[in-house]
């Protein structure tokens, strides 16, 4: 098991995909999305776009990865979350996405071979953070949501089509609209895979 922290310094291992104009660290990584930022292909809206901030890191084999967020969302669509990703088309996001003062949209979004699919539950919008933990065995994720880091829930299992030998993991944040917030990314765990084929 792998603690990777946001103390004072992007880890050597990770690399900025559309690196925010604004970040620093307190106690973990706060990031500032950028306007009109968003990560979408195709499906029902039409448009296609590819230029929300992540942090990520290259991996080869089966894994873990969990993540703790806080957020202050702004306007419609604000977001931050776990990101998978081999290519513009072939990617998976799971986040809790804004949508007015009452409920947000807690899903993922799975995009293979270029179309987007969104699945989601309503939830309170006064849930202010949230825990991902996204599994991998050989093309297959598991993605599940924890309110406190310890009781997880499956949020689905997916897959993507394309093959590889590689992939990115991390974390990303985004405004689709005319908008800017903060997150903050406390901490990331990368462990060996905890995915069971009993469960």
């Amino acid at each position: 098991m792998q603690k990777i922290n946001f103390n004072n310094a992007i880890p050597q291992e990770f690399y900025w995909f559309n690196e925010p104009l604004q970040y620093h660290f307190e106690k973990g990584l706060i990031v500032q999305t950028q306007p009109n930022t968003d990560f979408w292909q195709r499906t029902h809206y039409g448009f296609r776009n590819d230029n929300g901030h992540c942090l990520l890191t290259k991996l080869k084999e089966d894994f873990s990865l969990t993540a703790h967020f806080e957020f202050q969302p702004k306007a419609l669509y604000d977001q931050c979350g776990m990101m998978i990703r081999l290519d513009e088309e072939n990617w998976i996001k799971a986040s809790v996405e804004y949508e007015n003062e009452r409920i947000s949209r807690l899903g993922s979004v799975v995009t293979n071979l270029g179309y987007s699919d969104w699945a989601t539950t309503d939830i309170s919008s006064e849930i202010k953070s949230m825990w991902y933990r996204v599994s991998k065995r050989k093309n297959d994720f598991l993605i599940e949501n924890s309110t406190d880091g310890l009781t997880w829930a499956q949020m689905r299992i997916a897959h993507l089509h394309k093959e590889f030998t590689e992939l990115s993991a991390g974390v990303y944040a985004c405004s689709p609209l005319d908008s800017s917030f903060h997150c903050k990314i406390d901490s990331m765990v990368l462990s060996e895979n905890h995915w069971n084929l009993q469960e």
